[in-house]
């Protein structure tokens, strides 16, 4: 099998995560399983949208009244870090540079776990500080289902990436693990676009009411 060979720097393909038809067929089902989230998350801003100002009472804190920005900011730096840290990875698995991409996924998983222990303090703060809990109102059930639910691709990714990285610590590079490096970078790419949604839409226009 092509997988087994042997291959160098010389003779790995320049699009490894392609050069078979089992990948081909991955990377089909991959693209339908992101329309289907792509739809669900869809469905979970709607449902925001139309439950932000939705409060049992005027004294209930709204999104201007509980977000702050340079927390939400740093998150999102660093989110956004670990996507071009992934590019990274998957530019070295390209070139047949096992270590080199091994040591980049492992920043991208520092990165995600950095993020979604901001995020878990962030949410303890909403909850310790303002009593904003999922059950507290319409908009914090809707609030903490949408980032909840984000944050738990994260979590799901980050699981991924580190699977992949010790199951294959001591096979290297070939044409069948090729394509799952790729495609989990693919998906931790579509998780940091859909938080840039996230801060746009629940963050940033709740800011400005």
């Amino acid at each position: 099998m092509m997988a087994e060979e042997k291959w160098t720097a010389e003779t790995w393909p320049a699009a490894p995560e392609r050069q078979t038809l089992e990948a081909k067929n991955k990377f089909v089902g991959f693209w339908l399983f992101l329309g289907g989230e792509t739809v669900l998350f869809a469905t979970l801003f709607a449902t925001y949208l139309a439950l932000k100002d939705k409060v049992p009472s005027a004294d209930h804190k709204l999104a201007i009244d509980l977000f702050e920005l340079p927390l939400v900011f740093a998150t999102t730096m660093i989110l956004l870090t670990s996507s071009l840290t992934s590019v990274y990875a998957i530019y070295h698995m390209k070139n047949f540079q096992f270590k080199k991409m091994m040591v980049w996924l492992g920043v991208t998983v520092l990165l995600g776990a950095s993020f979604l222990t901001l995020e878990i303090y962030e949410f303890n703060h909403y909850v310790h500080e303002f009593h904003h809990t999922f059950t507290s109102s319409a908009f914090g059930s809707a609030f903490y289902t949408l980032t909840g639910f984000h944050g738990a691709h994260v979590a799901f990714g980050l699981c991924w990436i580190l699977t992949l990285m010790v199951r294959n610590a001591k096979r290297g590079l070939n044409l069948y693990n090729a394509p799952k490096f790729y495609i989990a970078s693919l998906y931790w790419h579509f998780i940091d676009v859909v938080w840039v949604f996230i801060f746009t839409v629940v963050y940033l226009m709740g800011m400005v009411g």
